[in-house]
């Protein structure tokens, strides 16, 4: 009983042998993987809701409300129309579908078991950080995907304006779901620069005077990659993407000018309790050396003169 106690505590610091961290490892991504197979098979039954969600908007911007003749003679412009090719497709699309959804809806649980595979080696402050890293990187990719659907709608306008009069657009789902579902990334992991930024600054890497002087080429580059990310050409798409990331890249700055000062002031106060004081090894003269006589090599014996045990006579 004793031995299984002791087996059952836990090292106060996080440490534990290789074994267990693989052992652990194993057990944290059979989890994260259940909870997605579960959410997944749930999406299942839901899969055309979730279809409709992201392609009604688009539909009720450029769908096609009246037949090819009525169209003809109203001369109202271009329309498109959501298609499916192939027998296989529907079936395809669904399993696509229900897994993208799984993994979305599941990422509370998968991100929590990453949490707490890494939480025990990290010292107190750096759990803090860990933390504030986790609850700030899904709000803001949550935001990114937001301004992202909103501007699908104008993205698709836009796109489809440059077709001929009169002709109707067929759209084939899977590929207008994945061009959803590129964008939802793309604006996504966009909005996690800020975030990275931060990250660098609270690692001691990169100073928030720095990232201050590199305000004019991170403007300039923000717009360039949101140029080059909407497949749109219209400014509207591009700046509803530049926009947002411009305000959180100075937000980061703001923050990281902050940390700063901080940090220096934090300087004189030394380490945490959790954490090992910084060693100086700059060596230091020890003076003089004092000089010992030798002593003799057998209790009582007080010549000195003794060479490997045998006496030294001349």
């Amino acid at each position: 009983m004793l031995n299984s106690a002791r087996k059952k505590e836990k090292d106060p610091e996080g440490r534990m042998p290789l074994a267990e961290h693989l052992r652990e490892l194993r057990n944290r991504l059979a989890k994260a993987v259940l909870a997605i197979v579960v959410v997944t098979v749930v999406a299942a039954f839901y899969y055309k809701n979730i279809i409709e969600f992201f392609t009604n908007p688009i539909l009720d911007a450029v769908g096609c409300q009246s037949t090819l003749s009525e169209l003809a003679q109203q001369r109202s412009g271009t329309c498109a129309r959501i298609v499916l090719n192939g027998l296989l497709t529907p079936f395809t699309l669904a399993l696509k579908v229900s897994l993208m959804a799984g993994v979305i809806f599941a990422s509370p649980i998968w991100l929590y078991q990453l949490w707490a595979f890494i939480v025990p080696g990290l010292h107190r402050h750096e759990k803090k950080y860990a933390l504030a890293f986790v609850g700030t990187g899904v709000p803001l990719f949550l935001g990114g995907a937001f301004f992202a659907y909103k501007t699908l709608p104008t993205m698709a306008t836009v796109l489809l304006g440059f077709s001929p009069a009169d002709l109707d657009n067929q759209l084939p789902l899977d590929d207008l779901l994945d061009l959803i579902v590129r964008m939802v990334l793309v604006f996504g992991l966009s909005f996690e620069l800020p975030l990275l930024l931060v990250m660098l600054n609270l690692t001691g890497v990169l100073t928030g005077r720095r990232m201050l002087g590199w305000w004019r080429g991170m403007i300039m580059g923000i717009t360039v990659f949101a140029a080059v990310a909407t497949p749109s050409t219209d400014p509207l798409t591009m700046l509803a993407l530049a926009g947002p990331i411009w305000v959180l890249y100075f937000m980061a700055t703001a923050f990281s000018l902050l940390n700063d000062r901080r940090k220096r002031r934090r300087e004189a106060e030394g380490p945490d309790d959790d954490e090992a004081s910084e060693l100086d090894l700059t060596p230091e003269d020890i003076g003089e050396v004092e000089t010992v006589s030798a002593g003799g090599a057998l209790p009582g014996q007080t010549t000195p003169d003794r060479v490997n045990g045998y006496d030294d006579v001349t």
